[in-house]
């Protein structure tokens, strides 16, 4: 009797991409990713905060007498505050309804108000004409189902996994645009192991959606150290994408107080001064547009040392405000 092949599951992050990609139908990657990636952290806020409620309820130990629906309890343990209208069960119950796409806009106005961090963070783009309310519905019924059964306690790391996963498929399908707020993570992670982040702060002057922060915080907890010895900083020209490194930062509990959106650009204007000096930084080269008032402003600034190539030919430039700081005190 023949031997039967093996079927071989794909991995849950590979499923949940196809059904969304189907879900996309005419919309543009560029703009679809808003929409997933913004329902995804919305889905991991609520999980957050739905953990640490059923505990504040239960008043035991020490937990004993909290209000469940006191911000404060939440800010304590680092919880977002998700308002009532814009939990995630409150989404599931509407998902059906035509109004959906409101529903899911009016959430996250809430949650930005009640969590001043997120302020300006969230995509408002869900009720949009040119995403169909069913599909939308469809998305968060298929977002709803990451991590259940007993991967439920692993929900954070499901859905921060899921997140990573879609950012790189995402600017797969934008193709040379998706460079922009995507770096393949074979390539941070040899960055990452090149300098060896075990303490001190890392900064990245074009962090895009955040894949430097996240590695750093893998490095150091792959090599039983402490991510609390480590500090991230950043900047980011592009608030589309400042906005989508937050968002990846808070779904994985890492601080991004002091990742800044600085439209001027990171070599032109260093929006963290001193504090962007200090070890541990990043090298890497970046690109900087073929144009006359770029040039002129970089050689006007005395302290930065650029090189340029030809003329025709100026795609890259290293510039040493950012490198080999290591050894300043």
């Amino acid at each position: 009797m023949a031997k039967q092949k093996s079927i071989k599951e794909e991995p849950i992050e590979t499923q949940l991409w196809k059904a969304a990609d189907k879900l996309r139908k005419n919309i543009d990657a560029a703009e679809y990713k808003h929409v997933v990636l913004g329902l995804i952290f919305l889905r991991y806020i609520s999980d957050a905060f739905d953990e640490l409620y059923i505990k504040l309820k239960s008043g035991e130990g020490d937990y004993a007498g909290a209000d469940p629906e006191d911000k404060d309890e939440y800010k304590a343990e680092n919880v977002f505050f998700v308002p009532e209208t814009a939990r995630w069960s409150h989404l599931q119950s509407k998902a059906k309804l035509p109004t959906i796409g409101k529903t899911v806009d009016e959430a996250m106005d809430a949650i930005e108000k009640e969590n001043p961090s997120l302020k300006d963070v969230l995509p408002k783009v869900y009720a949009r004409g040119n995403l169909d309310p069913t599909n939308l519905g469809g998305l968060i019924d298929l977002i709803s189902n990451i991590a259940l059964g007993d991967a439920k306690t692993r929900s954070a790391d499901v859905l921060g996994h899921v997140f990573e996963y879609f950012l790189g498929e995402f600017a797969l399908a934008e193709g040379k645009k998706g460079g922009q707020f995507y770096t393949p993570r074979s390539v941070v992670e040899l960055l990452v192991e090149m300098l060896e982040p075990y303490k001190g702060r890392v900064f990245d002057p074009c962090c895009g959606s955040g894949g430097m922060f996240v590695q750093s915080e893998k490095f150091v907890a792959n090599h039983q150290g402490k991510v609390d010895d480590i500090s991230i900083y950043g900047q980011e020209s592009n608030q589309t994408t400042w906005r989508l490194c937050r968002m990846n930062l808070a779904i994985r509990g890492i601080d991004s107080s002091q990742v800044r959106w600085n439209n001027e650009g990171s070599f032109l204007n260093d929006a963290q001064g001193s504090k962007s000096r200090r070890p541990i930084t990043q090298r890497r080269p970046v690109e900087i547009r073929r144009t006359t008032c770029w040039q002129r402003q970089l050689r006007l600034d005395t302290t930065l040392s650029v090189s340029f190539k030809p003329k025709r030919d100026c795609r890259v430039c290293l510039g040493e405000r950012f490198v080999d700081i290591k050894n300043l005190g």
